[in-house]
C-alpha cells in the first residue's frame, strides 16, 4: 500500500515564478464553472496610516467585465455622456435614485456643477469606493472622456491598511500576452502614484491568483518595476 500523501494539484508552488509562468499555472488550474478573475496582491513598502497610494489605470485589452456607468450631467453634458454610452444620465433624478438602495453601477461620474448635490451622497457611495473624485477623473467636464475610458477598461486602484494594493487584471478567458500587457499598464501607474516623501523599497512582493485558487502564485516583480 502506497501511503505517501502529495501535495494538492490545486494548491499553488511557494517559490518565486516568472510572470509567463504563473498565468499558465493559474490558467490550467482555474476548475471554476464560472468564467475566474485574475487578481493581483501587491504588497508595497508604504505605511497605510501615514500615506496614500490611489489611482486609476487604463487597462490595455480591458476586464472582461460589463461595466455599469451613471453620469450626473445637465444641457450638452448630458448629451455627450450619453453619446459615449453612459447606461444612465441624469441630475436630481439620478440623485433620487442612488439614495435608495435598488440600483447597481460600477462607476459614478459628475460634471463639476453637480457636486454640490452629489457630496450629499458621501456616505452611501464612499463605502462603496463610488464617490466621484478630482484626483481619480471621476469629477470631469470632460464626461465623455470619463465614460470611455470606464467602459474601455479603466480600474481604480488603493492601497489598504496591511500595505497592500488588490486589483482585477482580466479573466482566466484572456490570451497570456493580454495579461501580462494588463498589468504592465497597471505595475506603471502605481509607480507614478509613489509618495514623494515614501522611503525604502516602494514595490516589494507580488502575487497572482483567481477566483477559486488555493494560495496565489508569488511572481518575480523585478522585470516589472526596473
Amino acid at each position: 500500500m502506497n501511503t505517501k500523501s502529495s501535495e494538492p494539484t490545486n494548491v499553488m508552488p511557494t517559490d518565486i515564478m516568472s510572470l509567463s509562468s504563473a498565468i499558465k499555472l493559474l490558467k490550467e488550474k482555474a476548475a471554476a464553472k464560472f468564467v475566474e478573475k485574475v487578481d493581483i496582491s501587491l504588497q508595497t513598502g508604504i505605511d497605510a496610516r501615514k500615506m496614500m497610494v490611489r489611482g486609476m489605470a487604463n487597462l490595455p485589452h480591458g476586464t472582461g467585465k460589463s461595466v455599469k456607468v451613471a453620469v450626473f450631467a445637465n444641457g450638452d453634458k448630458a448629451k455627450e455622456a450619453k453619446d459615449a454610452g453612459a447606461h444612465t444620465v441624469g441630475f436630481e433624478d439620478l440623485f433620487e435614485e442612488l439614495k435608495g438602495d435598488n440600483w447597481h453601477y460600477d462607476v459614478i461620474i459628475a460634471s463639476p456643477e453637480a457636486m454640490p448635490m452629489v457630496g450629499k451622497l458621501g456616505k452611501k457611495l464612499g463605502p462603496k469606493g463610488l464617490m466621484p473624485n478630482p484626483k481619480l477623473g471621476t469629477v470631469t467636464p470632460d464626461v465623455a472622456k470619463a465614460v470611455n475610458d470606464a467602459l474601455a477598461g479603466q480600474v481604480q486602484f488603493k492601497l489598504e491598511k496591511a500595505g497592500i494594493i488588490h486589483c482585477s487584471i482580466g479573466t482566466v478567458k484572456f490570451p497570456d500576452a493580454h495579461l501580462e500587457e494588463n498589468l504592465v499598464a497597471l505595475i506603471g501607474e502605481i509607480k507614478k502614484m509613489r509618495p514623494a516623501s515614501a522611503k525604502g523599497q516602494y514595490l516589494k512582493k507580488l502575487y497572482l491568483s483567481t477566483t477559486m485558487s488555493k494560495g496565489a502564485c508569488q511572481v518575480d516583480l523585478s522585470k516589472l518595476v526596473n
